[in-house]
């Protein structure tokens, strides 16, 4: 798997998150009490949910990316239509932003970073790799928009190969 830069904003969560699980060796790092507490996921019953929320979201990254969906999956709006939100108001400057209603709700984190890329315009250039193997999140900075792999060095180069080798038999 590529280790790229992050992705802008709150959409590093939705990247860190979406790359806990190494769909190659089955690793997930949620697995491990030191991992979920970096995402919140203090109580264990928090779990299932949020590896739920997270084959969602790499879904809807391989939407992203052209690809058709690895598995069938609950529809992420619908795991994000009930995410405790509100509009929080900075009174120095008057700036406003879309918050969790309570912190360390996961769902909720996820809803406000998805919220501020959408405004950004941001949130269409979070992708999944195309490789069945991979299935890595990445954040496409390509001029075009246009990336396929998380790693043009890796994936790309393997499917490349694969595609050349096609040809020659």
């Amino acid at each position: 798997m590529s280790v790229r830069s992050p992705a802008p904003g709150g959409l590093e969560l939705v990247r860190a998150l979406v790359n806990t699980l190494d769909v190659d060796t089955g690793a997930d790092c949620l697995d491990t009490p030191e991992n979920r507490a970096r995402f919140g996921l203090a109580e264990d019953d928090a779990l299932p949910a949020a590896r739920e929320l997270r084959e969602s979201l790499r879904v809807t990254l391989l939407a992203h990316a052209g690809h058709p969906p690895h598995r069938a999956v609950t529809p992420l709006g619908e795991l994000l239509r009930s995410a405790p939100l509100v509009v929080a108001v900075d009174d120095a400057d008057g700036s406003a932003a879309l918050a969790p209603a309570r912190e360390g709700v996961l769902t909720a984190r996820i809803a406000a970073a998805i919220a501020e890329a959408l405004v950004a315009g941001t949130w269409s250039r979070l992708k999944a790799c195309e490789a069945a193997d991979c299935l890595w999140a990445y954040y496409d900075r390509s001029p075009a928009g246009r990336g396929r792999w998380c790693s043009m060095q890796v994936c790309g180069a393997r499917a490349k190969m694969r595609r050349y080798r096609a040809k020659e038999a």
